[in-house]
């Protein structure tokens, strides 16, 4: 099985008829290519400017994002739809591990910074304003001081409530001095955060490993090729840190990986010429480069000692909770999954996260199968409406003033996982579709009974 094809244990569902289907689903049309905004930016032949990274550029291209300001981006419809899988990805693997979603302001004030010493430390990344009544706030980075201030007002929390683990998905800022690299470097991102309140230390890494386990399977889940590796903490502060990073050469970490007993670090945290491995101390480790994706901290008490978030223990008396910080950059990972699977000039998605999963083509109007248009469009509407899984999932692409050629090319540009055309073979005593699997890089000639049966096992989110 190709790493990106995930198939279900679905049964599949009898054609050609779909049957299975509420009145209501039935009459849902598939989404028509000719209707989709998603302008394309860049054509071939025009020039790249300063678009430095494949994912840049493929991005812009396939009219999925269309920049705003420096480090900022339209997120068109085709992105949108594909962030919004990958947040119910990240969804389902937080609230795995016990967490609660919320949403915290992205407009702060500053006093909790001050209280935190966080004000002066961050330096000229962090956007600052002011208010008409001259009090200073600060566009959200990141939201210790918040979550903590927010748990501190909640008196009265039981030991037994916790571990409490509290997480939004939200827009973040960054006064980035030179962006780049689109969404790889922006000035606003979407990220994951999540906040652990623990009753020891004990209890606290055990929710540490947890939180970095349910990373592992998200990225796994998305056939990624990634690696954990020991990191320092910075402004965040605290005594043990990871990151997860997806090896590339246009990434900006340096990291080290000893080939003998798997140890991981950025280079930053290990002294400066340092050859041997620091846990095995073999001289086998192998530098690399890698795109930042996660970033997991344990706080310790740094922020609840200052706010005065605490819980009743056992004993019926009051302790600073202990406290976890995990970070997942929502957009980087799309933009990053793209930079890692694709070509130069074909975007290749982690298949959970495409726009569309079937993009079905017609004939050109006019030719000598033009009258397979019908045909065409009964298939995208019964696969759309028929299959569960592909609800939604389906886009026909109805510019049959296109040659097959050209329109099979726009679809392999933007990467949509499974390309169906209506041929000549479609007009046969038994018609059979040519299916184009993009990411495997099979064509296969389907009957319509075998088609629907292998794209009834398609896992979608």
């Amino acid at each position: 099985m190709e790493p990106f094809l995930r198939l279900s244990r679905r049964s599949p569902l009898a054609a050609p008829g779909l049957s299975c289907v509420s009145r209501a689903a039935s009459n849902a049309p598939p989404a028509r290519v000719s209707r989709l905004f998603q302008p394309c930016n860049l054509r071939e032949g025009q020039d790249a400017g300063d678009m430095t990274c494949r994912s840049q550029r493929l991005m812009l291209q396939g009219g999925l994002l269309h920049p705003s300001s420096p480090g900022c981006f339209h997120y068109l419809p085709g992105a949108v739809r594909s962030v919004e899988k990958l947040v119910r990805l990240v969804d389902r693997e937080m609230r795995g591990v016990g967490g609660q979603k919320l949403d915290m302001p992205a407009l702060c004030a500053a006093e909790p910074w001050k209280r935190s010493g966080r004000w002066g430390l961050m330096g000229k990344e962090m956007f600052r304003l002011r208010d008409r009544h001259g009090t200073d706030y600060c566009l959200g980075p990141t939201h210790e001081e918040a979550v903590t201030e927010l748990l501190a007002s909640q008196g009265g929390l039981s030991y037994k409530q916790l571990p409490l683990l509290l997480y939004q998905v939200t827009r973040k800022f960054r006064d980035e001095q030179k962006p780049k690299f689109g969404l790889l470097r922006g000035r606003e991102f979407y990220m994951k955060d999540m906040y652990s309140f623990d009753v020891d230390k004990d209890a606290a890494q055990h929710t540490y490993q947890s939180v970095c386990e349910a990373y592992g399977r998200l990225f796994d889940q998305l056939g990624l090729r990634w690696v954990q590796v020991q990191a320092d903490t910075g402004n965040i502060g605290g005594t043990l840190s990871h990151e997860f990073h997806l090896p590339a050469d246009i990434g900006e970490d340096r990291l080290q990986v000893c080939g003998n007993c798997g140890f991981a670090a950025n280079v930053e945290t290990l002294s400066p010429g340092r050859a041997d491995c620091p846990r095995c101390e073999s001289s086998s480790l192998v530098e690399s480069k890698g795109i930042e994706v996660g970033h997991t901290f344990y706080l310790g008490t740094k922020y609840s000692s200052v706010f005065n978030a605490t819980f009743i223990n056992a004993q019926n008396k009051p302790e600073v909770a202990e406290m976890g910080c995990f970070g997942l950059g929502v957009s980087r990972i799309l933009a990053a999954a793209i930079e890692v699977l694709s070509s130069d000039d074909a975007i290749r998605w982690p298949s959970f996260l495409a726009p569309y999963q079937v993009c079905v083509l017609p004939p050109k109007r006019g030719s000598k199968t033009g009258q397979l248009t019908s045909l065409a469009e009964e298939l995208a509407h019964s696969l759309g409406s028929g299959l569960s899984n592909l609800r939604g999932e389906v886009v026909l692409d109805d510019r049959t003033q296109m040659t097959i050629g050209k329109r099979l090319k726009d679809a392999a540009r933007l990467g949509y996982p499974y390309v169906v055309v209506v041929g000549p073979r479609a007009a046969e005593e038994l018609p059979q579709f040519e299916v184009v699997c993009q990411n495997s890089g099979e064509t296969l000639f389907l009957s319509r009974e075998a088609l629907v049966d292998m794209l009834s096992r398609v896992e979608t989110v």
